[in-house]
């Protein structure tokens, strides 16, 4: 017969000489207590053989201690969630919300009727929300601004949104790549991207921005929707631009991916990059430094974005008011553009 006495997080608080709510928030390394408290505790857990209860805990203190991130997806598009950029953002989001010892649910969504905030919080699947994307103004981030519910959106920004957005600097970036093609000698361009969406609609107003500070007149810059997507983009480079051969000597793309697929059109059909079509994408994803040529790009700056959107959010849920933030973007000059070196 076993008479060992089973552990409790009480017990667990008085060895450690700290309080249950603050043995509960070590046990889940929550940086608000010490590294040497979280070490403490954890250490006496597992001497003990302690373990929390999690669905005891949960009935508890009414939380789930998970966050939901939401990839709106518009119906249309192709994207997914193994778009390059987004796993990285994801990556780094899942990361900080395991140091907030916060697990995180990840849903994708493509224009339906779900009710995000019933769905998610009244049924305690999560404590809050992080929304990836706001497609064509979705209404369903709409109606949650006029909830309670806790949420951030990535994406952005026209600057009457009623709720937190954290985003980059989406118009300085078109602005720079665009100001880069042109001192490339660049001045027949091309912007491929869906500008339906707010931030790739951001991206090309940039754009615009640089070339009429240059003089360049409107009409000698095109805009060609495109999904988000390589494929997308070696579709609509094949099916539109060629006919625009040779005049056509630059190309603005919205994101790495449609770059990407870009270059790959351009190159079977022997145009050189960037002598005859330099070429800039947007986002830095990794593999942009290693294709041939390598990519010129604006990079978004992935780490602060992710950790933002999970402090911001972790803010609302502690009552406090979040704010929106807008990240600086970095133009990196590579060989798909570089013609004087």
């Amino acid at each position: 017969m076993n008479d060992k006495k089973m552990m409790t997080l009480a017990d667990i608080a008085k060895l450690a000489g700290v309080s249950e709510s603050t043995a509960s928030r070590a046990l889940r390394n929550n940086p608000v207590i010490n590294q040497a408290t979280r070490e403490k505790v954890q250490q006496i857990a597992t001497e003990h053989q302690f373990k929390v209860n999690a669905t005891a805990r949960n009935l508890r203190t009414q939380k789930s201690y998970t966050i939901a991130v939401i990839i709106a997806f518009d119906a249309k598009t192709q994207q997914s969630v193994s778009d390059p950029f987004l796993l990285e953002l994801l990556g780094v989001i899942a990361d900080e919300l395991s140091l907030h010892g916060y697990d995180m649910l990840l849903s994708t969504s493509k224009r339906d009727d779900k009710d995000w905030g019933s769905y998610f919080l009244d049924s305690k699947r999560a404590d809050g929300l992080i929304i990836i994307g706001q497609g064509e103004h979705d209404p369903r981030v709409e109606a949650l601004a006029q909830t309670q519910v806790p949420f951030v959106v990535w994406g952005g920004r026209s600057g009457d949104e009623p709720y937190p957005i954290i985003g980059s600097d989406n118009r300085q970036g078109g602005r720079l790549a665009a100001e880069h093609l042109l001192a490339q000698g660049c001045r027949q361009l091309v912007f491929l991207g869906d500008i339906r969406h707010n931030e790739i609609e951001q991206r090309h107003l940039g754009m615009l921005d640089a070339c009429q500070a240059a003089g360049i007149a409107s009409d000698a810059v095109q805009q060609l929707s495109c999904d988000f997507t390589a494929q997308d983009g070696y579709l609509k480079t094949q099916q539109h631009l060629f006919a625009r051969l040779p005049e056509l000597d630059g190309i603005f793309a919205a994101s790495d991916a449609i770059a990407m697929g870009a270059m790959k059109a351009l190159l079977e059909h022997d145009i050189a990059i960037p002598q005859q079509i330099a070429l800039v994408g947007f986002d830095d994803i990794a593999m942009s430094a290693y294709c041939t040529p390598s990519l010129s790009t604006v990079k978004q700056n992935t780490q602060s974005g992710g950790k933002a959107l999970v402090n911001q959010l972790l803010t609302r849920m502690q009552g406090q008011q979040p704010l929106s933030e807008q990240l600086a973007v970095k133009l990196l000059c590579r060989q798909s553009s570089l013609r004087r070196l």
